[in-house]
């Protein structure tokens, strides 16, 4: 029986001493280094910033920006070139020159950053859908035939739904890109005066 109290006594101390260890300072001050287990990174080696640094080449931790690098807030004196809106109505028009080699750099960045979704004429069928991303918009819907041209630019600068931010994009090529979304929906949509007129003669043929 005293064995056992003695062991009893034993344990019961030690709990009550590791009790006190862990959770009976807390709160305290004290000017001595705490003992940390996990110290869960809380204290590393690193550079802050503006700060020399004799590892990269400019000798400093803040980098140049790479060539082409887009500042997210860009000043300028044309507020719809860079938000899409005209006082506090989305905008509608270009507000780039939109010639040949607009168009060509439009389709071509379309084909690095939209057609994975939305497909090579814009119908919402990418070769993402095969891989269960659905819902892409097709832009040959009215709701997007219809839209500001200035609400695409925002959706293209901020993201909707599904569909992430794409601000990295240049803003002169986020309007490239959407004066080529216009000219997928008039190849679809093209009102017949504007055919040519055996495109429209075979159109008129048709049952």
């Amino acid at each position: 029986m005293k064995g056992f109290i003695r062991i009893f006594l034993a344990v019961f101390g030690s709990l009550a001493l590791a009790v006190v260890a862990i959770a009976g300072f807390r709160g305290d001050f004290t000017k001595n280094t705490p003992i940390e287990i996990f110290p869960d990174m809380d204290r590393q080696p690193k550079y802050k910033s503006q700060t020399p640094s004799p590892f990269l080449p400019e000798g400093r931790v803040d980098r140049v920006p790479p060539y082409g690098s887009i500042p997210f807030h860009i000043q300028t004196d044309q507020p719809y070139l860079i938000t899409g809106k005209m006082g506090s109505m989305w905008g509608t028009g270009i507000p780039v020159t939109v010639d040949q080699k607009l168009l060509a750099r439009g389709q071509e960045r379309y084909q690095i950053n939209c057609q994975v979704c939305h497909g090579a004429a814009g119908a919402g069928n990418g070769i993402t859908s095969q891989y269960g991303l659905v819902g892409a918009a097709s832009y040959h819907a009215d709701k997007y035939r219809t839209m500001a041209d200035g609400e695409i630019f925002n959706t293209i600068t901020h993201g909707k739904g599904q569909m992430g931010p794409y601000h990295h994009i240049e803003v002169k090529d986020r309007w490239a890109i959407i004066a080529y979304i216009r000219a997928l929906q008039l190849s679809q949509n093209a009102p017949s005066n504007l055919l040519p007129p055996e495109s429209a003669t075979t159109t008129a043929a048709k049952p």
